[in-house]
């Protein structure tokens, strides 16, 4: 049994940090495992969870915490008009394949090499939230249906190794060829839960009968955490979704790009041993 003196602040805290990722799920169109990923790290290494399995456990309760919120998110965005039903059915097979191919890949590496790939691409993503602007084109238009099968696919991998919905990399993709921005982030919400849903499927059992797993574990999906997570990120989304349509985000890019650069620093260096 846990050490509930140890486990009650620990909830407390993701409640809270379920609260400020269902803010930014609805708001930056990023599902909110970015945030939840790193803190479950977190909240897993005081409880005691061995290394061996504490970042496969962190992406895997993200992404089954993620499933309601990004619903939730997406629904909201779809009200508003703000989802490409035809470029969300244009996605479906490099998806599909993304989150196979992520998930298969997730299964076989060891934690070491997850949180490579989340350090490495927070970091990129905290440069692109610090100095991006909008205004940023590398096209005036989307590739062809090939070019786009491509770029579904790697968002769908990477997304899914790191215990995100693809919002994080959706947004930025679609807004660089020129996709409106509100349309980009309730496009990349519905992505976000075909996502979400099969990767925490496969996250789950990948990790069925794997010792070291924390108490009140589903595979590689922690129940308790999924359950302190999910009221708050609900709770939050559609607040994110009315304030996508109304705010100048620069301040809150900032912060959460220092945010990110952070993390992303602070797994570097455990992996380094410092």
């Amino acid at each position: 049994m846990p050490n509930l003196e140890l486990l009650a602040p620990l909830a407390a805290a993701l409640l809270a940090a379920g609260l400020f990722a269902g803010l930014l799920a609805g708001l930056l169109g990023v599902g909110g495992g970015i945030i939840m990923v790193p803190v479950l790290y977190y909240v897993f290494g005081l409880l005691g969870v061995d290394e061996a399995v504490r970042m496969h456990m962190s992406v895997g309760t993200s992404l089954a915490a993620m499933i309601p919120t990004s619903i939730r998110s997406a629904l909201a965005h779809r009200k508003k008009g703000a989802v490409d039903e035809v470029m969300f059915r244009r996605w479906l097979p490099g998806i599909a394949l993304g989150v196979l191919a992520g998930v298969l890949t997730a299964a076989f590496v060891k934690g070491p090499v997850l949180m490579t790939v989340f350090a490495v691409f927070a970091l990129l993503v905290a440069v692109y939230m610090a100095f991006g602007k909008d205004s940023w084109r590398v096209a005036s238009e989307l590739p062809g249906r090939l070019g786009q099968t491509i770029m579904a696919f790697l968002i769908a991998a990477v997304s899914v190794m790191m215990g995100i919905g693809g919002g994080t990399f959706t947004v930025p993709t679609l807004t660089l060829f020129g996709y409106p921005i509100h349309k980009a982030v309730g496009t990349a919400a519905a992505i976000g839960v075909l996502i979400a849903i099969p990767g925490a499927i496969g996250f789950i059992l990948g990790g069925l009968g794997e010792p070291g797993r924390p108490w009140g574990s589903l595979g590689f999906a922690n129940v308790v955490g999924v359950l302190a997570l999910i009221p708050t990120t609900l709770l939050a989304a559609p607040w994110g979704v009315a304030l996508a349509h109304r705010l100048e985000r620069r301040w809150l890019r900032l912060a959460f790009a220092f945010f990110l650069a952070a993390t992303g620093i602070k797994m570097a260096l455990s992996l380094l041993g410092a």
